[in-house]
This record gives structure tokens, C-alpha cells and sequence, in this order.
């Protein structure tokens, strides 16, 4: 009875939470890129266990010559246990299959900004009440297996985009390398990773009031990073059982085996211990990075048309706006400048053409009043007349 008195029940505050999010449900935002023949399609339905490319097109070597990076999305809703999961899978055919690779990881770049702009949008509408979220909460990064760790093509992608997005490498087709080379290219590309200044997903450090089974987990996550994984979606029988893997004629290798490979490693980490803090990050970091340079530029545009008005004001657009050096005007900019010229040149030719008449009128005006001079002298003035008139 006196617990109770003194039980409030704020306790029970996570399940209605729990019970909202899972009515609610969850969405996930999972982006693919890589070079084709790397195994991404297979990972992803190993993942997810649905088969996200039934009708897709495989291209030959001409088409690729000329094809470019192209951004393909797959929505599929998954249930387990009675939650819900909306996942996109977002993927990039073409890329790093040209002859000329230069910038091809511009479009992918992009669409990671145009998802951006668009929920900034939403956010700073009227109704923000059923806000569809698009943004990209992970980058998997298909590193090649074969060659001496990261090419300049991975290095300049994940340069290029490690500030938008959470960036996870990946080793694949580990099935090709001996546990001995699979260990020496994950230390070598680490190595270069750190070496090129590259920020890729940092997992969170461990609270001290955690179990050391959780510690031990965290430890080998982040020293299995780039995951050596294997994808195989055909199910194989090893030792009387039925698995998922691929068949060799000198054995099995198992997708689900930790000894085999770090798949398992990977869908723990992302589906089960690290989808919500790869959420998070992408709304804390990566979208309010964003999210500051377009208030800031909205901000300095205002400041700088409010100047320019100012300007305009007080001196009656007597002289050139000035330019601020180093910033490109933009064709807006152009435009508003000439008709400041067209203006100011309408402003000063009835100046100058009031200035001559003003002239004209002031020398005929001396030369009346030099011959009248002597206003005594003369008999009647004007204004005698109109006096005359008056009475």
C-alpha cells in the first residue's frame, strides 16, 4: 500500500512510447553504390530477405561505355513481430562503369541534397504533420576485392559525400580471399581511410554502465570494419542442414556463418543495434549541417538586398552598386544591375537637358532685365499695369 503512495507512474513512460512508434511504424533509408558485378542486389536481399530486382535489366559492355550514373529507388514494407518497416533501398547502376569516371559521384551527391531540400521544405511549410522522411540514413560502399586496398575512384566518392551521409565500407565478395588476405586488406584500407582524412559512420562509444558482453560486440563491430561480406539468396544443404550460401566444388561457404564472414556482423549492426543511431546522426549532423548553410545563404542574401536598397535609397542610385569580390552573381543579380544603369541614365538626361533650359531661361531673363534696368526711368512698369487693371 505505501509503495503505492509513493509510485507516480512516469515509470510506465517508455511503453507508451514503444506503443506509439509501433503503430506508427519505422522507415529506413539504405543507399547502395559501388561498381556493378560487386554483389550489392544479392546483399540487399540477403539483408532483407525480399527480392528487391525481379525485373531488372542487365546491360551489356557497349551500352555501359555510354551509360550514365542513373539513381534507382525500391520501397518495400516489411513486418515482423507486428512492427512495421518501410525500407528504400536506394541504388547507383552505372556507377564506376565508364571509361571516363570523372565526378560520377555527382548525381549520387545530388540526390542526397535534393532529399535534403526537400524535407527543409516540408519542415518550413504550413503542414508539417505527415512529413515523408527520403533522406539517405546510410551508405553502403562496395570496396573491390581485388587490387591493393582503396582505389582512387572510392577515395574521391567517399571524399566527396562523407559530410552528407553515414558512410559504411564494405568488403565484397569475401568468398574470393584467404582469411590471411581477407585481415590484411581490411587493416591496409582502414589505414588509407584514415590516411585520406575520410570520416565514415563512428559506431558510439560504449557507457561504462554497460555489460562486457555488449562491450565485446562494440569492440569486434569496430575492428571488423570494412565487413567482408558474401550475399547468396539460394538455399544449399551443409552437414544435413538447410542454409543460405553458395556451393563450391570444395565445400560450402555460408552467408550466415561468422567464421565464414561478416554478414551477420552487418545486418546486427544495421537492423538490430544501429538503425535508430544512424537515424539520429543523419538528423543531428549530417541534415543540420544542411540545414545551417541554406538559413545561412537565405540570411546573407536578405542582408545583402536589404543593402543594396539602402544604398539605393540614400544616394538616388547615384553611383554603381558595389560588387562583393569573390561571389558570383547570379543572372538575377545581372538583370536588377542593368536596370539600375537604365534608370539611373533615364534619372539624368531630363537632369541635364532642365539644367540647359534653366540656362537659356536665365541669360533671356538678364538681358530683359538689363535693358530695364532703371525701373524709375521707365514710365509705367509691369506692375503699374496690373495695378491699373485692379482698380
Amino acid at each position: 500500500m505505501d509503495q503505492d503512495k509513493e509510485y507516480v507512474g512516469f515509470a510506465t513512460l517508455p511503453n507508451q512510447v514503444h506503443r506509439k512508434s509501433v503503430k506508427k511504424g519505422f522507415d529506413f533509408t539504405l543507399m547502395v553504390a559501388g561498381e556493378s558485378g560487386l554483389g550489392k542486389s544479392t546483399l540487399v536481399n540477403s539483408l532483407f530477405l525480399t527480392d528487391l530486382y525481379k525485373d531488372r535489366k542487365l546491360l551489356n559492355a557497349e551500352e555501359r561505355i555510354t551509360q550514365t550514373v542513373e539513381i534507382t529507388k525500391h520501397t518495400v514494407d516489411i513486418e515482423e513481430k507486428g512492427v512495421k518497416l518501410k525500407l528504400t533501398i536506394v541504388d547507383t547502376p552505372g556507377f564506376g562503369d565508364a571509361v571516363n569516371n570523372t565526378e560520377c559521384w555527382k548525381s549520387v551527391a545530388d540526390y542526397i541534397d535534393q532529399q535534403f531540400e526537400q524535407y527543409f521544405r516540408d519542415e518550413s511549410g504550413l503542414n508539417r504533420k505527415n512529413i515523408q522522411d527520403n533522406r539517405v540514413h546510410c551508405c553502403l560502399y562496395f570496396i573491390s576485392p581485388f587490387g591493393h586496398g582503396l582505389r582512387p575512384l572510392d577515395v574521391e566518392f567517399m571524399k566527396a559525400l562523407h559530410e552528407k551521409v553515414n558512410i559504411v565500407p564494405v568488403l565484397a565478395k569475401a568468398d574470393t580471399l584467404t582469411p590471411t588476405e581477407v585481415k590484411k586488406k581490411k587493416i591496409k584500407i582502414r589505414e588509407e581511410i584514415e590516411q585520406y582524412g575520410i570520416k565514415i559512420y563512428q559506431f558510439p562509444d560504449c557507457d561504462s554502465d554497460e555489460d562486457e558482453e555488449f562491450k565485446q560486440q562494440d569492440l569486434e563491430l569496430k575492428e571488423s570494419i570494412p565487413f567482408a561480406v558474401i550475399g547468396s539468396n539460394t538455399v544449399v544443404e551443409a552437414k544435413g542442414k538447410r542454409v543460405r550460401g553458395r556451393l563450391y566444388p570444395w565445400g560450402i561457404v555460408e552467408v550466415e556463418n561468422s567464421a565464414h564472414c561478416d554478414f551477420v556482423k552487418l545486418r546486427n549492426m544495421l537492423v538490430r543495434t544501429h538503425m535508430q543511431d544512424l537515424k539520429d546522426v543523419t538528423r543531428e549532423t549530417h541534415y543540420e549541417n544542411y540545414r545551417a548553410q541554406c538559413i545561412q545563404s537565405m540570411t546573407r542574401m536578405v542582408v545583402k538586398e536589404r543593402n543594396r536598397n539602402k544604398l539605393t535609397r540614400e544616394s538616388g542610385t547615384d553611383f554603381p552598386i558595389p560588387v562583393v569580390p569573390g561571389v558570383a552573381d547570379s543572372e538575377t543579380e545581372k538583370l536588377i544591375r542593368e536596370k539600375d544603369e537604365e534608370v539611373r541614365h533615364a534619372d539624368h538626361e531630363p537632369e541635364s537637358h532642365q539644367h540647359h533650359h534653366d540656362h537659356d531661361h536665365k541669360s533671356e531673363h538678364s538681358s530683359v532685365h538689363h535693358e530695364h534696368s532703371d525701373p524709375q526711368s521707365d514710365p509705367e512698369t509691369p506692375s503699374d499695369q496690373i495695378r491699373d487693371e485692379a482698380l
